[in-house]
C-alpha cells in the first residue's frame, strides 16, 4: 500500500523526526551557550585587561653594529678572528705591517735622547755663565777699590796716566759685567725654568715620541667591546686607507627591540611600562620580558631619506607609527640568544599610566669597552719619562749643575 500524500494530506510526525529536532534544538542551544559564554568571556578580558595592552607585530631586535676601521694607512699583515667569531674587549683583530712605525718610534727616541743632552748641555753653560757673571763682578770690585784708593791721592804719588787707567779699567769690567749678565740671561731665558722636562725642545720631543708610539699601537686592531664579529671584508694583504672599515663589531649581549606602534597606539604608552615579545625565531613557547625604554621624538616618515609633503593637494592621510624603545631582560638574552632585525611581536600593559609620554635619557651604549686610548698616552709619557730619566743621569756626578 502507498504511503504518499497524494492530495496534500496532512502526515503524522513520526517519533524519529521528534527525536532529530529535539537532538538539533538541544545542538543550537548548546552552540548559542557556547558563543554567549565566550562573548561575555571576550567583554570580561577585555574590561578588565585587553583595553590596558597595546600590540604590535611591527616590531624587530635592534643592537649597536660597531665598525672596526684603520687609524692608520698600511697593509694587513695578519687576520685574526672570522665571521660570526665572538671575541672579547681588547681582543686583537687584525694587524697591518708595523715596520715604518716601528722605524718612525726609534728615531722619535733617539730625538728626545738628543734633546735631553741639549737641554743638560744648556744647564752646564748656564752654570759657566754664572761662574763668568761673579769672575766679573769680582773684577768689577777689585777695578773699582784701586780707583778709589787713586782718587784724591797727589799728582806725585798717582799720575794722571795711572788715574785715567784706573778709570778706563772700572769701565771695562762693567761692561764685561754686562756683557756677562746677558749671557746667563739669554741661556736661561732658552731653558726655561732649568728643569729638563720644561726645555722646549726637550717637550717637542716627548710629543713627537707620544705620536709616534700610537701610531705603533694603531697598527693592531683591537676590539672595543665583547660581541660578534661581522661583515668581515679584509684579507691578508690588502693595503688599506686611514678610515676603512674592515669589519664590525655586534654587542649580542646587549639587544633592544625597535616596536613600531600606530599613532593611536602611543597616548597610553608610558615610560617604564612592562613588555611582553615573541620572536618568531622562537615562536609562542618563549616570551621575553622587558619595559618601555623611550619613545621617538618623531614619526619614522618625519626622518626618512626623503619626508613626505603633505602639502600636496592629492595628499592621502596615512596611519603614521611611532618607533618606541623597549628594553629585554639580560638573563633571558643569555638563556635565548637573539639576533639583530629579528623580527618581534610585542604587547605593552599600560595599566600604570603615571606621568606624561615622553622621550628617555638612556644611552644603549656598547658595554665591556676596551681600553681608551689615554692609557696608550700615560704609556707613552712612561716611555718619555724613563729616557728623560737615563739621558739626564748620564755623567751628573761628574758635574755639579744638577
Amino acid at each position: 500500500m502507498s504511503t504518499e500524500n497524494l492530495l496534500g494530506e496532512p502526515v503524522p510526525m513520526t517519533e524519529r523526526d521528534t527525536v532529530k529536532l529535539s537532538r538539533r534544538n538541544r545542538r543550537l542551544a548548546l552552540l548559542f551557550g557556547i558563543v554567549s559564554v565566550a562573548t561575555v568571556a571576550a567583554g570580561v578580558h577585555w574590561f578588565v585587561s585587553g583595553r590596558y595592552v597595546e600590540e604590535t607585530d611591527n616590531a624587530s631586535v635592534s643592537g649597536n653594529v660597531v665598525p672596526i676601521a684603520a687609524q692608520i694607512a698600511g697593509t694587513v699583515r695578519e687576520v685574526l678572528v672570522g665571521n660570526t667569531q665572538y671575541v672579547k674587549a681588547g681582543q686583537p683583530l687584525v694587524r697591518l705591517d708595523d715596520t715604518e712605525a716601528r722605524i718612525a718610534l726609534q728615531e722619535a727616541e733617539g730625538q728626545l735622547i738628543r734633546a735631553v743632552r741639549q737641554a743638560r748641555s744648556a744647564r752646564f753653560s748656564n752654570a759657566m755663565y754664572r761662574a763668568a757673571v761673579e769672575s766679573r763682578a769680582a773684577e768689577l770690585a777689585l777695578a773699582e777699590q784701586a780707583l778709589k784708593a787713586r782718587s784724591g791721592a797727589p799728582v806725585e804719588v798717582v799720575s794722571a796716566e795711572e788715574y785715567a787707567r784706573a778709570q778706563e779699567s772700572v769701565k771695562v769690567a762693567r761692561a764685561n759685567l754686562a756683557s756677562a749678565r746677558s749671557q746667563l740671561a739669554s741661556g736661561l731665558a732658552s731653558s726655561g725654568s732649568g728643569h729638563i722636562e720644561d726645555d722646549p725642545a726637550v717637550m717637542q720631543a716627548v710629543q713627537q715620541l707620544k705620536l709616534a708610539y700610537v701610531r705603533t699601537t694603531r697598527t693592531t686592531l683591537v676590539a672595543p667591546i665583547e660581541g660578534a664579529v661581522a661583515q668581515r671584508s679584509v684579507q691578508i694583504g690588502q693595503p688599506v686607507a686611514a678610515g676603512a672599515q674592515l669589519m664590525t663589531v655586534v654587542p649580542v649581549r646587549q639587544l633592544w627591540i625597535e616596536a613600531n606602534f600606530k599613532e593611536g597606539q602611543v597616548r597610553n604608552l608610558r615610560i617604564g611600562q612592562p613588555v611582553s615579545a615573541a620572536a618568531d625565531l622562537y615562536g609562542s613557547s618563549v616570551v621575553f620580558h622587558g619595559r618601555v625604554d623611550g619613545l621617538s621624538p618623531g614619526t619614522g616618515n618625519a626622518f626618512s631619506m626623503l619626508p613626505p609633503q603633505n602639502a600636496a593637494g592629492n595628499w592621502i592621510k596615512v596611519v603614521q607609527r611611532v618607533p618606541v624603545t623597549i628594553s629585554l631582560d639580560p638573563q633571558e638574552l643569555a638563556a635565548h640568544p637573539l639576533r639583530v632585525g629579528l623580527s618581534m611581536t610585542v604587547s605593552v600593559d599600560t595599566h600604570q599610566r603615571d606621568g606624561a609620554p615622553g622621550t628617555s635619557a638612556t644611552v644603549h651604549a656598547a658595554p665591556n669597552a676596551a681600553p681608551a686610548p689615554d692609557d696608550d698616552m700615560m704609556r707613552a709619557e712612561a716611555i718619555a719619562r724613563k729616557l728623560i730619566g737615563q739621558s739626564n743621569s748620564v755623567g751628573a756626578h761628574d758635574s755639579g749643575a744638577d
